[in-house]
């Protein structure tokens, strides 16, 4: 394996190698770039990025890939003159910076991972990536490396260098680079790498997925997919599962496997009593982003936004107890697609047919959630194909085509779980009951379901089961919980014509799946 040449001056002079999670922490702390907290997980502040930058996010458009990328808006073109002008002006910059680097993987299973270099500003970026990538791995990985170079202090001058702002993001797939700057997210590494691998498994036929994945002790293994604040890390995280990863995978001929080391937790609101995996997964080694605290205790607040709704934890997997490592397992017999509903007409757990299932996957419906990008501040209903269209480089139906075939070959039920609102919109009705949430999803994924009556919505035409182990039956009928049916109804519609008029950029679907979305009287 060799790095780009011109990257290895950044690996000479003062920079620190591979270091240890305790070695990072005490770098962090001495430069005053986090605290630690009474747990013992370093605290950090991200400065005004408190998200992802989407509109800062570029591919640079050479050769290689021109006529595979799916260009537009998530998608953006960049020129080489300019990603390589930017490439020369950071490489200056953190030449003369104290410089962390780490190198891992991305992808448990060796026959499809990625080597990556993670060349970090920060030395706390570097434990997050050191957290969050995989650290070891057996056997060798037959990809070309990816290195990403990370310069959070500097910030790029848009008339000058091309960009939409002072941040950045770019990808350039045939020099493998990541270049990122201008902001201080570590979630953009993460997501980077995420692009990247969203290109490079389905060319070699691996399905890759925006999803939680956990696995029970007989082997039953378990998919949940969903935009983040939708569950998939709280939900995964089941005791009596074991945790295989929270937030990306591939599925190969032979199974899933964790295409990450760590976990990525969105923590407001986080209590013991309802997340008490990821509660006590937030100790010595992990980061915090954004948490408020006490300035004398250093007691954290888990309740307060004061930075950002988006606040995280990033801890390594093996800080969840019985968690599968390495993160490889067979195939899936349920997959759950997650959606919090904002406007609380979408029952709270529906069975899909194969035709619905490749309807609500290409349209990955749900409500982007405050915090997780620069400018929302409430909840907003969206549509993400494959709940994951920010980091999709390939045309979705390349994704959806795959899921399709993967379905049909493993026989896999798929069920709708909505973890949004409940007796109203946002701001009338309340959020879901977690606790019920847990149940529905333990039932389906337990057979619990199989035996019980569904009736079918009139409007969406998603199966509701009557009844469901420790849920009471109202909870399961959303137009039971609303005090006004008829602006419940009225609603339903509004959303329906939402999905309708969505689906309408697919071309060259069946009929069947597009008769599997909402329908209203004519």
């Amino acid at each position: 394996m060799s790095y780009p040449l011109a990257l290895t001056s950044l690996l000479e002079g003062n920079a620190h190698i591979n270091l240890s999670t305790a070695e990072l922490i005490e770098h962090s702390v001495r430069k005053n770039e986090g605290v630690l907290t009474p747990t013992g997980a370093l605290s950090t502040k991200t400065g005004k990025y408190t998200g992802r930058s989407p509109k800062d996010k570029f591919i640079v458009q050479e050769p290689s890939v021109t006529n595979h990328i799916d260009w537009g808006k998530v998608n953006q073109p960049i020129s080489e003159d300019i990603f390589d002008k930017l490439y020369v002006k950071v490489l200056k910059y953190l030449k003369g910076k104290e410089r962390y680097v780490f190198n891992g993987f991305a992808g448990n299973d060796p026959r499809y991972s990625l080597p990556i270099r993670v060349i970090n500003e920060f030395a706390w970026h570097n434990l997050f990536a050191r957290q969050l990538f995989v650290r070891e791995q057996a056997g060798e990985s037959l990809h070309e490396p990816f290195t990403i170079v990370s310069a959070p202090g500097f910030k790029a001058n848009p008339e000058e260098d091309g960009t939409n702002s002072e941040a950045f993001i770019i990808v350039h797939f045939s020099r493998r680079i990541v270049l990122i700057g201008g902001t201080e997210y570590a979630g953009e590494m993460k997501k980077s790498i995420f692009s990247v691998m969203n290109y490079l498994l389905p060319m070699n036929d691996v399905f890759s997925m925006h999803c939680s994945a956990n696995v029970d002790n007989e082997g039953h293994v378990a998919l949940f997919f969903g935009l983040s604040g939708t569950g998939k890390t709280t939900l995964s995280a089941d005791p009596q599962r074991r945790l295989i990863g929270d937030d990306e995978h591939g599925w190969s001929k032979d199974g899933v496997f964790n295409i990450e080391g760590g976990c990525y937790a969105k923590c407001i609101q986080l209590s013991e009593e309802k997340e008490p995996q990821i509660w006590n997964a937030i100790r010595f080694g992990a980061v915090l982003e954004n948490v408020d605290f006490d300035p004398e205790t250093r007691k954290i607040d888990y309740d307060s936004n004061k930075y950002t709704e988006n606040t995280r934890a990033a801890y390594p997997i093996e800080h969840i107890p019985g968690a599968l490592s390495p993160g490889v397992a067979g195939h899936p017999n349920v997959i759950v697609f997650l959606t919090a509903d904002a406007f609380g007409v979408l029952p709270p757990i529906s069975k899909l047919t194969k035709e619905q299932a490749m309807y609500h996957f290409l349209s990955g419906y749900t409500s982007k959630l405050a915090g997780t990008e620069r400018g929302v501040t409430e909840p907003e209903a969206t549509f993400s194909t494959c709940f994951g269209a920010p980091f999709l480089p390939l045309a979705p139906q390349v994704y959806a085509e795959m899921l399709g075939k993967k379905m049909e070959e493993h026989q896999t039920d798929v069920y709708l779980v909505n973890t949004g609102w409940s007796g109203g919109p946002y701001g009338v009705g309340k959020r879901m009951n977690l606790p019920f949430t847990r149940a529905m999803v333990t039932a389906a994924l337990n057979g619990k379901l199989q035996d019980v009556d569904f009736v079918q919505d009139p409007i969406f035409g998603l199966h509701v089961p009557t009844q469901c182990p420790d849920v009471p039956s109202d909870v399961l009928q959303p137009r039971q919980t609303w005090n006004n049916v008829e602006e419940y109804d009225q609603k339903a519609k509004e959303l329906a014509q939402l999905f309708i008029t969505n689906f309408e950029k697919f071309k060259d679907i069946s009929v069947d799946i597009k008769k599997a979305g909402p329908q209203l009287p004519s």
